[in-house]
């Protein structure tokens, strides 16, 4: 079976695949400072809600954009799992993908994780738009190569900013408001916050494909994709299980016989 780590800013990932066959899938916050028998303590626990063991692991794979989480995430596969995992990024890890911009190292593990698995899934070209720590819009050509993209503030970084520099607003839900325009404190921040967001989607979308001269295929992902989706019709495709679909993809492409 296949461990699948991926470890994001505000999230770390674990799945568990056999074959193409997902047994299980959890998520813990993001901490540097946890140690590798933190991490074993937490997961093989909810390995054992599904009958599993560390001895059904025989192989791994790591994306991250933690470089502090690595160190520990690759010292759980090693000294706990027994498997030296595939780490996205490193020499000699085939992605199948090109990083087609100024500075290839620059590129983010998830974007290019994510580029794979949208490219082997859904017409090119395409967008990508993930909705994480940052929104981020990538772009990925014909050929299934990372042509570049955008970067903006994530949802939930943005609320917390505006809560934190206005002293006199509260902290409200992100939902889909029934009107644009509020008539109280708690109506108008959502609006703005969920309207807003729409219109940074479908401007961008908008400008990327112009730019770009060709129709392209939308993909989101991430946890508020599903929410953003029923408000645009810019989104084509929700995917939540993007980034994990392209470490097995990885994988498979880097240990196939």
């Amino acid at each position: 079976m296949l461990l699948a780590i991926d470890a994001g800013n505000t999230n770390v990932v674990f799945a568990i695949y056999e074959g193409d066959q997902q047994r299980g899938l959890w998520r813990t916050a993001t901490d540097k400072k946890r140690t590798a028998d933190e991490y074993m303590v937490w997961v093989t626990h909810l390995m054992a809600l599904k009958g599993l063991g560390p001895a059904d692991i025989d192989s791994a794979i790591i994306a991250s954009v933690v470089p502090g989480a690595t160190f520990n995430l690759k010292r759980l596969c090693k000294d706990h799992f027994g498997c030296e995992p595939l780490v996205v990024g490193q020499p000699g890890v085939d992605l199948g993908t090109r990083a087609l911009v100024d500075r290839p190292d620059e590129v983010g593990a998830d974007r290019l994780v994510n580029t794979v698995a949208a490219a082997a899934t859904y017409r090119t070209p395409l967008i990508v738009i993930d909705f994480g720590t940052a929104t981020t819009f990538d772009v990925v050509d014909r050929d299934g190569n990372y042509r570049g993209g955008v970067i903006a503030p994530g949802l939930n970084l943005s609320l917390e900013a505006l809560q934190m520099a206005a002293s006199k607003l509260p902290r409200v839900e992100i939902q889909q408001p029934g009107h644009v325009i509020g008539t109280n404190t708690v109506e108008c921040m959502q609006s703005g916050v969920f309207w807003g967001y729409v219109g940074l989607i479908e401007g961008l979308v908008t400008r990327i494909r112009a730019e770009y001269g060709e129709p392209m295929t939308v993909v989101a992902t991430g946890g508020l994709g599903v929410l953003f989706a029923k408000a645009t019709h810019v989104i084509e495709h929700t995917d939540s299980e993007l980034t994990l679909r392209g470490l097995l993809l990885i994988h498979k492409r880097n240990t196939a016989q």
